[in-house]
């Protein structure tokens, strides 16, 4: 109980459970406190919250056009063949009866921000992987939350709870193995694999759940009768060496459960940005423009909403082929400000110069990022610099109260649109 006779809430910072750990055993669990904490279906899961009738169907997240892919599905959606990143049009075949959900990015930016604050609120170790998930180093906070279990249990608790969608928990000694360990127990599960089952679980399993195994490496080793992570941990290692060249050491460490890197947290995300794959691979630099145009503002609302600015812009860009070429330029003062980023777009786009094919997709992305109130204040002679920043502010504004299609640009209003 507090002093004030209010009873504490595990997990409160300035509160201690009453479980009270030895030298010997605190040493102990801190041996097996590495977790890795990963969101089950997250774009899904995060839409599902408002449309509750859709609990239990097939549902894609996703452009509803051909040249797009399926960006997240359900578990039911998956248990018909859709996997993420699958061509759309191929899910839909697969799976006709699924509803499929244009995605939401700036709500799931601003979710991934709640999951974030929820990790750092029980750590410092926080070490994100995406906007979903993340390693967490909880051997510091034993004493006060109790045993990795139990943080792992107050974790999903508290994600269910207050952002009313569900997390997977794999807790190990090690990165590879936690990650391994919230894979094997989704969704909505927790795993534990103590240091003395690491190797014996680790066996079990089949050679491409270690790291930088890929499909053709799974090939290249199966000619040789190597098909689990026991094969890969009872063949020599000169032998792995050969056939894998400098990954060869590496994937052996692995299969024995040898992964020492620390968690290493991550406080600033090292870029933001959009894409978009056209309908028919383009040659016209008016849409080409239009469409940088678009994502300039998507990107900028972004680092506004994360409070970033951008010392460099990139410009990607993927031809008819699928070969990609990026340009990037860094500016003279850390920017924000769509209009901003979409003059210096414009001018990577120039220097490409001829182009050797039609573009199949274009993307731009803030790089060198850093926090806004670090940063130094744009002063500009011209007053149109901080007359667009001010403008898209009130836009921003206009959007999250309406929706991000209630007021744009006039040149990304859409054409075909009957004005009267």
């Amino acid at each position: 109980m507090r002093p004030d006779g209010e009873k504490q809430q595990d997990g409160q910072a300035d509160g201690q459970p009453d479980w009270r750990p030895g030298a010997a055993e605190l040493r102990e669990l801190r041996r097996t406190s590495i977790l890795h904490v990963d969101m089950d279906a997250f774009f899904v899961s995060v839409e599902l919250r408002s449309r509750p009738g859709l609990l239990g169907k097939p549902v894609i997240v996703g452009y509803p056009a051909d040249r797009s892919v399926v960006l997240s599905a359900s578990y039911e959606a998956r248990a018909m063949g859709v996997k993420s990143a699958m061509p759309m049009v191929v899910a839909a075949r697969m799976c006709p009866a699924a509803v499929i959900i244009e995605p939401r990015h700036k709500l799931y930016y601003e979710v991934s921000g709640q999951i974030m604050a929820i990790f750092n609120s029980i750590t410092d170790l926080v070490e994100p992987l995406s906007v979903d998930e993340a390693f967490l180093d909880v051997g510091g906070a034993v004493r006060r939350l109790g045993p990795p279990r139990e943080i792992g249990e107050l974790i999903r608790e508290r994600v269910h709870r207050e952002l009313g969608i569900t997390a997977s928990v794999g807790i190990a000694a090690s990165k590879f193995v936690a990650k391994i360990a919230s894979t094997r127990c989704k969704p909505n599960g927790l795993l534990l694999i103590g240091p003395d089952e690491t190797v014996p679980y680790l066996h079990s399993l089949p050679v491409s759940a270690l790291w930088g195994i890929g499909a053709k490496t799974v090939e290249v080793l199966a000619r040789v009768g190597i098909r689990t992570v026991a094969d890969v941990a009872a063949s020599p290692l000169p032998s792995l060496r050969k056939l894998l060249g400098a990954t060869g050491e590496h994937v052996y460490r692995l299969a024995w459960g040898v992964d020492p890197r620390p968690v290493s947290p991550v406080r600033l995300e090292k870029s933001i940005g959009a894409e978009e794959t056209f309908a028919v691979d383009t040659a016209d630099d008016e849409l080409l423009r239009r469409e940088l145009l678009r994502l300039s503002h998507r990107t900028a609302e972004r680092l506004r909403t994360a409070g970033m600015h951008a010392r460099t812009v990139a410009l990607k860009l993927r031809f008819a082929d699928f070969s990609t070429i990026t340009r990037s330029r860094t500016v003279g003062t850390p920017i924000d400000s769509a209009q901003l980023l979409y003059a210096v777009a414009l001018q990577l786009l120039d220097s490409v110069g001829d182009r050797p094919m039609t573009v199949r997709l274009v993307g731009i992305r803030a790089e060198q990022l850093e926090e806004a109130e670090d940063a130094p204040l744009q002063l500009s002679l011209d007053r149109r610099d901080d007359n667009w920043r001010a403008a898209e502010q009130a836009l921003d504004l206009v959007s999250r109260k309406f929706g991000s299609k209630s007021v744009l640009p006039a040149r990304l209003l859409d054409p075909g649109r009957n004005s009267g």
